[in-house]
């Protein structure tokens, strides 16, 4: 008959992935050794791990695609209650390093998240073992009993401390330190400043609580100021949309703006056409262009590069009124407009200007 038992061991860092769910990478959730165990008339057993059933090929195989709880369960995890109990699932890539059995696991459940990066920082795993009742001595502890044929059955995250029979060994990410009862083995040691302490177990559980908890919080601060730079940037981001957007109003034109800025674009090359002949090309070109390339019909030595709109604007207009009035395109020192004094036309000119205006229409 297999009988349920409970490891237990501490974990420190974590990966959060773009869904924000939090992955556990290589976490040693146990090892060889001899731990105590609380039966449950109360008494303490003393319970071995060999590495021939604890670091098997079966046993390696049960930790990969386990569910990952809030807690142990009061029940084995199986298909009828996985959906209610899982929180995450342990990774396919559980393997042996030295006299530890190490898995990856990833937590989906959002509830769970929190209470880690609050500080619940211990694993626990259940499983199933066989316990065959025999005495005996493993690196230099005795024993009351072995464990065989271990199927490990969920990873809990559990809260520090918690009484009962999840009594274990835990992780410091430097050593693993058991918890022994009655002083019986070596005390756990404490690491600081560098410095090895040999202090009481609760202590030691204590203090590892503690630096959960601010480990916790650094991790916390940081995303919080990571955040707030996201937040920051598209703050600045927004406000450069809102600037783009009120001067892509300022630029826009309402319906009445639109159709009268049509109606003199029509009536521009209306206008403009007949003097600058059906060859040339008026694709792409603005109404200031079209107007210099009137004048310039006239005045082919005209420069307007650095005149203002203004004066473009006049010079076309007085092109223009010319134009029509006289009936050739050229006026001033070089025009071909010659009379008497009476205004009388010469034939020779007037066949010139009749000839000029066939050629523009």
């Amino acid at each position: 008959m297999k009988l349920q038992r409970f490891d237990r061991s501490y974990i420190k860092d974590y990966q959060e992935t773009a869904e924000g769910y939090l992955t556990f990478k290589d976490v040693p959730i146990t090892r060889t050794g001899v731990f105590p165990y609380r039966r449950s008339d109360g008494a303490t057993s003393y319970e071995a791990k060999l590495p021939e059933e604890i670091l098997s090929d079966s046993t390696v195989q049960s930790a990969q695609s386990k569910a990952v709880t809030d807690e142990h369960p009061s029940e084995l995890v199986t298909t009828a209650n996985h959906k209610q109990l899982a929180k995450g699932l342990s990774h396919t890539d559980a393997r042996v390093d030295g006299d530890k059995l190490l898995v990856s696991f990833t937590v989906t459940d959002r509830e769970l998240i929190e209470k880690i990066r609050s500080g619940k920082r211990e694993v626990s795993i259940g499983f199933l073992s066989d316990i065959e009742q025999r005495t005996g001595e493993y690196n230099g502890q005795r024993f009351d009993a072995v464990q065989k044929n271990i199927e490990i059955n969920h990873i809990a995250i559990v809260d520090h401390g918690r009484a009962g029979p999840e009594i274990g060994i835990r992780n410091d990410s430097d050593a693993w330190q058991i918890e022994n009862e009655g002083g019986k083995g070596i005390m756990p040691v404490y690491k600081i400043d560098g410095k090895d302490y040999e202090v009481d177990s609760a202590v030691k559980s204590f203090l590892e609580a503690q630096q959960a908890k601010l480990d916790a919080a650094v991790l916390k601060n940081k995303e919080v100021d990571s955040l707030q730079g996201r937040l920051d940037a598209q703050d600045a981001q927004i406000k450069a949309k809102d600037v783009e957007i009120a001067e892509l109003k300022e630029k826009s034109l309402s319906e009445d703006e639109l159709d009268a800025k049509v109606q003199e674009r029509v009536a521009l090359i209306s206008t403009v056409k007949p003097l600058l002949g059906d060859s040339f090309d008026f694709k792409g070109k603005t109404d200031r262009e079209l107007k210099e390339a009137v004048i310039q019909s006239v005045n082919p030595e005209f420069k307007g590069d650095s005149k203002s709109d203004d004066y473009i604007n006049a010079f076309y207009d007085a092109t223009v009124a010319n134009v029509q009035v006289n009936g050739f395109s050229s006026t001033g020192a070089q025009s071909a407009f010659t009379g008497d004094s009476a205004g009388n036309q010469s034939k020779e000119i007037n066949d010139m200007k009749a000839q000029r205006l066939n050629m523009r229409k």
